[in-house]
This record gives C-alpha cells, structure tokens and sequence, in this order.
C-alpha cells in the first residue's frame, strides 16, 4: 500500500509509538520469551478498542549486537509481532539516535499528506547499560523533549542500569519492572494509547498508575 493511499482509506489522527527493545545477549531466555508474550498481548489489547486501531503506529527498533528496524511504522491491524532473540552487546546510544531519526521521518509524512498527530511516545526497555556512547543520545532526548517533540519513557528490567536511564530523559523517571511484569507494562502502555488517542490534541492525558508492574523508586 502506499502512503498516499494508506492515509487516503485511513485519514485519523496518528500516535506514533516506537518500541526500542534490548534484545542484547542478556536478555536470553525468559526475558525475551515473556517480551515476546507481551508484545503480543499489546497487538490484541489496542485491536480491541475501535479509535486507537486506527490511530496507534507501532515501530520497533531491537539493539542487540546492532541495531535494526525489524518493524516500520504501521497500524495495529498491519502490525504482526516476530519473536524476538537475544545476542550481542547493548548499543544503546545508536539505537536512540536510530529511534529519534525515525519519528523524524514520520512526522515530515505525516505532514506531507496533511495527518494530524498526537505526540510521538518511545519506550526502551533494558536490562543491562550501553555498550557504546550514549551521552550525545541522552542529550537529543532531553531537547526534543523540551521541544514537545517525544514522549520518552525507559524501563529497566533485573540488572538494568538505573543511574544512566535516570539520565536520559528530563521529563519521565525511569520504571524499574518488578521482575518480569512484561505483560502488566503493556497492558498500562496499550491503555495509554487507547486514552491517547481518544484526546483531542493538546488535551493533557492522565496515565495509569504503574504500581502494579513496577517496583518502588525508592529501590534504586
């Protein structure tokens, strides 16, 4: 399909979500296994309510090793879940640049054909630190946040280093998952694109408590 047709038989607001997934050797077994259950919990979850259907676009961009976009944007009825796998290192800082230059280019499409947006949302999750530079990266999130441009939220599972997540975004503490609540954490995210995408824009949404999947702040 094309994007001119695409937004032609689709013509709503769009909540672009990119879904930057550490799937670096760490994450083997268990962790990938519940992430990959729990991505496809969040397919259903927002196919079940009829406006973020077709509002939410999933991306998804995995560091482990490197850095691929396994998933461009796409509506939730068009998006079909592959399992993930779990090798190599955690190039954090260039999946972020990747994640960042990738809304990017949504927007300006969005724009060209005349697409009204919500704010775009990136979710990280990890479980280990970066194995390459990630300053600079940090530095980008915390700007576009300032420019209203992303929503950016981390979560960090086991191991995962707080400190540097704590220091990534300006704007949203880090979540700490309670053990591996994966599919807690994407039931909160698909309600949050479902209240999202039934706002209207600049409407100010209120979330849903995290309590449930995540372990208190004062732990890390």
């Amino acid at each position: 399909m094309s994007i001119r047709s695409e937004f032609a038989d689709n013509p709503e607001q769009r909540t672009p979500l990119v879904l930057l997934l550490d799937t670096s050797g760490s994450m083997s077994g268990e962790k990938i296994n519940a992430l990959n259950r729990a991505i496809v919990r969040f397919k259903n979850e927002v196919e079940n309510n009829h406006r973020a259907s077709l509002s939410v676009e999933v991306a998804i961009i995995t560091f482990g090793g490197s850095v691929q976009l396994i998933q461009d944007f796409v509506t939730i009825d068009n998006f079909s879940p592959r399992q993930l796998t779990a090798n190599g290192g955690t190039p954090m800082g260039q999946a972020i640049d990747s994640a960042l230059d990738l809304l990017s280019r949504r927007k300006a499409v969005y724009k060209q054909n005349g697409i009204a947006y919500c704010r775009p949302w990136i979710l990280m999750i990890t479980d280990g630190e970066p194995t390459d530079s990630w300053q600079t990266a940090a530095q980008k999130v915390k700007n576009t946040e300032n420019n209203k441009g992303v929503t950016f939220f981390s979560v960090g599972v086991q191991e995962a280093n707080m400190n540097i997540l704590k220091q990534i975004s300006s704007k949203n503490k880090p979540m700490k998952l309670d053990g591996l609540k994966f599919e807690g954490l994407f039931i909160w995210l698909s309600n949050s694109m479902a209240k999202i995408s039934g706002s209207q824009l600049g409407d100010q949404v209120s979330l849903d408590s995290t309590s449930t999947f995540t372990v208190s702040t004062s732990t890390y």
